[in-house]
């Protein structure tokens, strides 16, 4: 029997941080034995804002070093750059003509940011196009993603299905899957805001960069609430708590049941936050370590990468080339 195919895209914009790690990439790890993995560093999306072409370059390297450093594997899962892989862009554009207009304008996050910009680029609009095509190319069955992310998943299933419909079966539909262990990690700072690439708050995430005092000065910090009980509650008051005791799950892979005992002696929140502190120092030590290997020799992290590239065009190439002869489209050399 087959292995099912997953396909999962990070952007490389904003530093990476610990949901990122555990609400993605961990799983990404665990997991690479039990699937057909390929995981694409999406840095045609990050321009769909305005980027500092140096900053996008290093911060596209930063973020495939981080991934190999956190266990990826890339004899086991293709790792690669989306501008790598040219049938990427070739696919967004063959899918945006069987897109209907009015399916992107009710994105959800569309509309979030359209409204928070004075002039909008049509790359803003179009990009869960892209998104799709990133999909579909490779015929995936799973694509991980956040509850924010679900959406994204049912469009590019409704274009599938579209393009199915107008040109004959082309694409699998493929299925949204939400990690139930720490599918979202919630900033340390506000335990009701998902911990996010983009804030710049103190505090507020933890970084895979940041040294251990930073790292336990952020967990000794995180907000609580006025009680002392160290358990998993549905009380929205005791969200931090909450986070806290989330992400010991995530790292240590146990049930609720022994996180819950495993605090038993604890006195009070402020042992709660520098165990779980240190736990989160000791898992990301021998990544950042590794990190550090990679960065400093860029050739090898060249080569990984061109690998992947190599590989993931086995199948876009082919899976391009058939939309565009369903399409009508003359063959090219």
């Amino acid at each position: 029997m087959s292995k099912r195919r997953v396909l999962s895209g990070i952007q490389p914009t904003g530093g990476l941080h610990l949901g990122n790690y555990l609400g993605a990439i961990k799983q990404w790890v665990d997991r690479q034995d039990e699937k057909e993995n390929y995981i694409c560093v999406v840095d045609l999306h990050a321009i769909t804002v305005r980027q500092d072409p140096e900053t996008l370059r290093a911060s596209t390297r930063e973020l495939a070093a981080l991934l190999i450093a956190s266990g990826i594997d890339t004899d086991k899962t293709t790792l690669f750059v989306q501008s790598h892989v040219r049938a990427h862009a070739e696919a967004c554009w063959l899918l945006t003509c069987v897109t209907p207009l009015g399916w992107l304008e009710r994105m959800t996050q569309y509309k979030d940011k359209s409204s928070r910009q004075e002039t909008i680029q049509a790359g803003l609009l179009t990009y869960p196009v892209l998104q799709a095509g990133d999909i579909l190319l490779y015929d995936a069955d799973e694509v991980p993603v956040g509850e924010d992310q679900k959406q994204h998943v049912e469009l590019s299933r409704d274009i599938a299905q579209r393009f199915n419909s107008l040109y004959g079966d082309t694409f699998k539909l493929p299925e949204p899957v939400i990690p139930k262990i720490a599918a979202r990690v919630m900033g340390l700072d506000d335990p009701t805001a998902k911990m996010s690439k983009s804030s710049t708050a103190q505090g507020h995430a933890v970084r895979f960069t940041d040294d251990d005092k930073q790292i336990l000065k952020a967990f000794k910090r995180a907000v609580t609430d006025s009680g002392k009980e160290i358990g998993f509650s549905d009380d929205p008051e005791r969200a931090g708590v909450n986070n806290l005791l989330g992400i010991y799950r995530a790292i240590t892979g146990k049930s609720a049941e022994e996180v819950v005992a495993d605090f038993a002696d604890a006195r009070g929140y402020g042992d709660l936050k520098v165990r779980v502190g240190e736990v989160v120092i000791e898992a990301l030590a021998p990544i950042r370590e590794r990190y550090r290997e990679l960065i400093a020799d860029p050739a090898e992290l060249e080569r990984l990468l061109a690998k992947g590239a190599e590989r993931a065009a086995e199948l876009a190439e082919p899976k391009v080339l058939e939309m565009k002869q369903r399409m009508g489209l003359l063959a090219g050399s």
